[in-house]
């Protein structure tokens, strides 16, 4: 489904990403880990066309799409989930999650979607007339997420979900994110939180300075002996 294919990306002057390689395939569930300053982020604002790459591809169902302004990738189909969010805090959690479906023209479309969405997330239900600001932590993560999925893309792109939260939350949006793999959905998610990451993605990819230096089943990479020493401290 997507494929880059020797990225090398960055801001201004400052290269971050070097010759980057790497594939998701349809309803995988793929983690991109490594540590701060890696490039991740960057990594997963290439794909949604938020910075142009200085040199290589992105494809998506095999169609370059880097030369692409980031709402037509949207439209294709990718949805980014930032971890700022990014939500509008004085509208309703219903209001953030019918926004998401813009890009859909029809009524039913939209509403269907959103039963989908409320049956995957009943608390958002619970809570679909109240202000998105005066959620809380996890929720604001769960409700980001949700609005990523109302435009139905065929893949996600999930920047750091457990940032900032304490452990009882981060263990409500895994949840979440079990439940997307669940049902099919095809992601690619960064997150700091290694240990719990490894444990329910398929295949996981280690960014170092911004370089792809292991890659591998998650069971494997989560039993390598670097990874084991730089990131779960064992």
């Amino acid at each position: 489904m997507l494929e880059l294919k020797n990225i090398n990306a960055g801001y201004d002057f400052l290269q971050v990403l070097w010759d980057v390689s790497f594939h998701v395939d349809e309803g995988e569930m793929v983690a991109l880990i490594g540590p701060n300053g890696a490039g991740k982020s960057t990594t997963l604002r290439t794909i949604a066309g938020l910075i142009d790459p200085k040199s290589g591809d992105v494809l998506f169902h095999g169609k370059v799409i880097n030369d692409e302004p980031a709402h037509m990738i949207s439209r294709m189909g990718i949805s980014y989930v930032s971890e700022k969010l990014n939500l509008f805090t004085g509208m309703s959690v219903q209001e953030n999650l019918l926004l998401g479906a813009y890009a859909i023209r029809e009524k039913e479309v939209q509403l269907e979607t959103l039963a989908y969405i409320f049956e995957l997330f009943p608390r958002l239900e619970e809570r679909k007339d109240q202000l998105a600001g005066t959620m809380s932590g996890g929720e604001r993560k769960m409700l980001a997420i949700a609005r990523g999925m109302m435009s139905k893309p065929q893949l996600m792109l999930v920047d750091e979900p457990s940032l900032g939260l304490q452990p009882s939350l981060t263990s409500n949006v895994f949840s979440a994110l079990k439940q997307l793999r669940e049902r099919g959905v095809t992601v690619l998610i960064v997150e700091q939180n290694v240990n719990a990451t490894l444990s329910f993605t398929d295949r996981a990819y280690v960014l170092e300075q911004g370089k792809i230096v292991l890659e591998g089943p998650s069971k494997e990479i989560k039993a390598n002996k670097h990874v084991r020493n730089a990131y779960l401290g064992i």
